[in-house]
């Protein structure tokens, strides 16, 4: 098991993170045990972030103990990792507007304890000011929408502390199915470019096509 980023391993081609619950899983991902740490396969084809490492990433600002905010959280599937990385010196805020996937999430958030679901229109930081207490090193967005750029600066600039870091999955065929996903990519890099520094970026293709992942940090 060899340590690519700071818990975050690879063996046989695949990524893995330390179980922060062992014997739980969250997706049906595999659990293989070394040296008597488990540890679970983190799926690059069901996560952006885990897509991204597999297609070169070279910036990972995640780590343990840090404050994260995660919009379009869903059920949990990627954020299950987050969780895994920042352990349980870490926290993780988790929006989404959608009631049914929220469940599921808190079932995972009540064992690892490092999860805050939040129900909630991540287009309006203001509603959830009440619950997310404190300004966070991350802010990671995956949210299918056509203004996600705009929601994401939205965010970053209301809980992002300086010099923190934050990361998004640029969804072309969400922003605007009829352009081509290269022209949306340099249009919302232009935008992100005016609030944050961009400091890494790869393409998910082919595990999540027309997507790319782009590392900035707050300046």
């Amino acid at each position: 098991m060899k340590e690519i980023f700071p818990d975050v391993f690879i063996e046989n081609n695949k990524i893995f993170t330390k179980n922060l619950t062992p014997g739980e899983k969250v997706y049906g991902e595999d659990l293989i045990i070394r040296d008597d740490i488990e540890y679970r396969n983190w799926n690059y084809t069901r996560s952006k972030l885990a897509a991204g490492l597999k297609n070169g990433l070279k910036e990972f600002p995640l780590k343990k103990g840090m404050k994260v905010l995660y919009l379009g959280v869903a059920s949990g599937t990627s954020a299950s990792h987050f969780s895994d990385i920042i352990n349980k010196e870490g926290l993780l805020y988790g929006v989404d507007i959608a009631e049914r996937v929220l469940r599921e999430l808190i079932i995972h958030a009540e064992k690892r304890e490092n999860i805050v679901p939040i129900l909630a229109d991540s287009r309006l930081p203001e509603n959830y000011s009440s619950l997310v207490l404190e300004k966070v090193d991350l802010v990671f967005e995956d949210v299918a929408s056509s203004d996600q750029i705009e929601i994401f600066i939205r965010n970053c600039d209301y809980y992002l502390k300086q010099n923190g870091y934050a990361i998004i999955a640029i969804k072309s065929q969400s922003i605007d199915v009829t352009k081509d996903p290269e022209i949306i990519y340099k249009e919302s890099l232009k935008e992100l470019k005016k609030h944050l520094t961009i400091i890494d970026k790869v393409k998910l293709d082919p595990y999540e096509k027309h997507h790319l992942l782009v590392v900035l940090q707050k300046k």
